[in-house]
């Protein structure tokens, strides 16, 4: 440890005065604040992110942080806390804990974990913040609304194509026993592989539109 003591000249004369008999820089320590801190936004979270490079590298690893963020407009007296639960420099906020559409802004500060024996430190002051905005949530209804627009329409059309179909194929067989054998096996191969082309391109659309 070491001693630490005010001289002075004090009422006219120099004075020696002990202001700690005992001093260990271990257990007054405070660092500066983070730096590099980013943010990524996405529908379900937001990940937070910061650099540990400006601390000595025998704290880097024991260090404790504190998250703090809030709604942009508004004034960090309101802002809530978080406290980052492991000692890796990044944390995580749920989308649930966002609105949306509303930007915010993050900063974050650290110590010495209060778990460590060998250092003791006060809080730093907070970072710079980020500001960050959750992305917004592809709206299901209107997929499902789009889809389901899409097959009544298509029933209709698949019904209309099926009566052509089988009419034209009643008013050809009126003219079948006037024609050669072989082009009435022809037009009798006709329909039959008509209805099953289009039967199998129903089956493909509607897989399609799920």
């Amino acid at each position: 440890g070491y001693r630490v003591s005010l001289q002075g000249n004090f009422f006219g004369r120099n004075d020696t005065y002990m202001t700690f008999p005992e001093y260990n820089p271990r257990e007054h320590i405070k660092l500066d604040p983070p730096m590099d801190i980013h943010s990524n936004a996405t529908a379900s979270k937001c990940q937070i992110w910061w650099s540990v490079w400006n601390v000595p590298w025998y704290l880097a690893e024991i260090l404790q942080y504190e998250l703090q963020y809030k709604e942009y407009s508004m004034s960090w007296e309101v802002a809530l806390n978080k406290t980052v639960p492991s000692s890796l420099p990044q944390v995580e906020i749920e989308a649930t804990e966002l609105r949306s559409g509303i930007a915010y802004a993050a900063r974050v500060r650290w110590k010495v974990s209060e778990n460590e024996n060998s250092f003791h430190s006060q809080w730093s002051e907070w970072s710079q913040a980020t500001v960050f905005q959750r992305a917004d949530v592809p709206k299901v209804s209107e997929k499902i609304l789009n889809t389901k627009t899409v097959q009544y329409l298509f029933i209709p059309l698949s019904f209309g194509i099926l009566l052509y179909l089988f009419w034209s194929c009643k008013l050809s067989s009126r003219y079948c026993y006037f024609l050669p054998l072989g082009e009435k096996a022809s037009l009798a191969l006709t329909f039959p592989r008509q209805l099953l082309s289009f039967s199998h391109s129903i089956v493909c659309t509607r897989g399609i539109l799920r």
